[in-house]
């Protein structure tokens, strides 16, 4: 096995109106500013298709290509944010809890979007088990994303044709949890994030520390969903693989990820006249710099789900939620919700392989 291991400084807190020379990829401390600490070594390897396992992939980004859209999407916030916005409201934003990608590939035979070479496993879970926002944060993006996880609770039923139990992969602070409860659900849920589940329990919702696959209850469910996160696990065929085997007969699985086929396709639009719109576009939908360990498509995900016993019954196009508040400038937060509406209608779009739709939602019963 050959490992790589890159060092990554930590930025120390900033103003947000000025250019930051490093990848801002780092968690947040409860006093709103980014760690300072001694360097860190980030170990890398080489990957093959988590799909399909082929290793014929072409390269879709250099670790060039990466840095100018980080620092693009740098220069694209800090016009949008107002002074003195605290780096904590940067999380999401231009910081993210992996690190920027050092190359994406995307695999000949499936096309799956994904990183070459990849962190390995244990900096994947470091990454994640040690990102601990403050309470006051956690309570907002809970109120934040309760509202936008309606909709989901309301396709869910939808698709599935009626309410049930469930288990949620990646619950985090429970907005879905509480917008499914809203709506009839019984849902629990299941995350690395020790510090968001005690958020999560101190709102009254159950969650399990650790991963679906040492999940240690043996109850079936009517619904595993996994809005956000397959794309950021490790081996995410395994993820699904438990999901299955913990769904009653005729279960079905609720899938949200970003469309790696919608960035492979503006991607190359960045060094052309279309730069400014293939920018915003994807940095509206966090798409620029990739801040994901997988960029799934429709085909490479119903092909996986399909080998796993599934059939898809449902794909909608989607954009990524508005993220625009009282650190946005006011235009801006026009910009975005005029930008996203209009988006909308595109990523709905019949297109192949809904190819401009930024995020896809996948329903497939078992």
């Amino acid at each position: 096995m050959i490992v790589w291991t890159h060092r990554a400084r930590k930025l120390s807190g900033r103003a947000v109106g000025r250019q930051a020379p490093l990848l801002p990829h780092e968690p947040i401390d409860d006093q709103h500013t980014f760690r300072a600490c001694r360097p860190v070594s980030v170990a890398y390897e080489l990957a093959r298709c988590a799909v399909c396992g082929d290793a014929n992939a072409r390269e879709i980004a250099s670790s060039d290509d990466v840095r100018a859209e980080v620092e693009g999407l740098w220069a694209f916030h800090s016009a949008r944010l107002r002074p003195h916005t605290p780096p904590a409201q940067l999380m999401d934003r231009v910081a993210f809890s992996q690190h920027a990608p050092l190359r994406l590939v995307r695999c000949r035979e499936c096309g799956l979007v994904y990183r070459n070479p990849v962190e390995r496993a244990t900096e994947l879970a470091e990454a994640y088990t040690d990102s601990s926002p403050t309470t006051e944060r956690m309570r907002a993006l809970h109120e934040t994303q309760r509202a936008s996880y309606a909709s989901q609770a309301a396709r869910l039923a939808e698709t599935f044709g009626r309410r049930g139990s469930g288990i949620e992969v990646g619950s985090y602070v429970g907005a879905f949890l509480a917008a499914a409860h809203e709506r009839g659900w019984q849902f629990a849920g299941v995350d690395v994030n020790a510090c968001a589940n005690a958020f999560t329990r101190s709102l009254g919702f159950r969650v399990h520390d650790g991963t679906l696959e040492s999940f240690d209850d043996e109850r079936r469910v009517d619904v595993v969903a996994i809005w956000n996160c397959l794309d950021q696990l490790p081996d995410p065929v395994a993820t699904l693989r438990a999901a299955r085997d913990r769904l009653a007969p005729g279960g079905m699985i609720a899938l949200r990820v970003p469309n790696g086929a919608c960035y492979a396709a503006l991607r190359p639009l960045l060094t052309t006249r279309a730069a400014p719109l293939a920018r915003g576009w994807l940095a509206e939908n966090n798409l620029l710099g990739f801040p994901y360990r997988f960029g799934f498509t429709p085909s490479s995900l119903g092909r996986v789900l399909a080998r796993l016993g599934f059939r898809v019954e449902r794909i909608v196009g989607d954009v990524l939620v508005p993220i625009g508040d009282e650190w946005t400038r006011r235009w801006a937060r026009i910009e975005e919700r005029v930008a996203k509406r209009v988006g909308l209608l595109v990523a709905r779009a019949p297109l192949n392989d809904r190819i401009m739709a930024p995020w896809v939602e996948v329903y497939a019963r078992l």
